[in-house]
């Protein structure tokens, strides 16, 4: 992993309702960093709202952590597209760690709380909202920058600009690019 493991932005939002397929539907992606610190708990950041909790959050998926380095990827992707940090519905903008470096059970402190990677983001629909694009899923799925949900081991406070130190604990499991690849090839068979 890379030396200069850092939290780059902390990225929150309420929940708000807008059209889809002529229908109103909620969502908590349309996330915007945030200058304080802030709490983290169990089921996720304070200040954060997953809307439909059958499908987000929850103590496996209470934070979604995105790294940095792919937004000139999506840049090139989506030109004229405005990308602040937080356009992907991550509430962890973060540099030095990858898809292909993280480990399931890999954990890491990050100001006072330790946080365990967990799984691979696959997004619903509400990715395609947040673009205005309905291709976006796929073209997410496919390019393979995911980035990655972690639970939280421990509670606490972190804020951007955090060093993220890296406690281990996944050695022996794959990485959260080994679970996209297999989800990829799946797909395709």
């Amino acid at each position: 992993m890379s030396e200069a493991l850092r939290v780059i932005s902390v990225n929150v939002a309420l929940g708000r309702t807008v059209p889809w397929k002529g229908e109103r539907v909620r969502t908590g992606i349309y996330k915007a960093p945030v200058a304080q610190r802030v709490c983290v708990r169990a089921v996720g950041l304070e200040g954060d709202e997953q809307a439909d909790l059958r499908v987000h959050g929850g103590p496996l998926k209470a934070v979604y952590a995105y790294p940095s380095e792919h937004y000139p990827f999506w840049q090139g992707q989506l030109p004229g597209a405005p990308l602040p940090w937080g356009a992907f519905g991550e509430n962890l903008t973060v540099s030095g760690l990858s898809e292909s470096q993280v480990r399931v059970g890999d954990a890491f402190r990050i100001g006072s709380a330790v946080l365990a990677a967990t799984k691979p983001r696959f997004p619903c629909y509400k990715l395609g909202i947040r673009f205005g694009r309905e291709d976006m899923i796929d073209r997410f799925f496919e390019s393979g920058r995911t980035g990655f949900y972690l639970r939280v081991l421990e509670e606490g406070e972190l804020g951007a600009g955090d060093a993220i130190g890296v406690l281990g604990g996944g050695e022996g499991q794959p990485t959260i690019a080994n679970l996209v690849s297999a989800r990829q090839r799946a797909e395709e068979d």
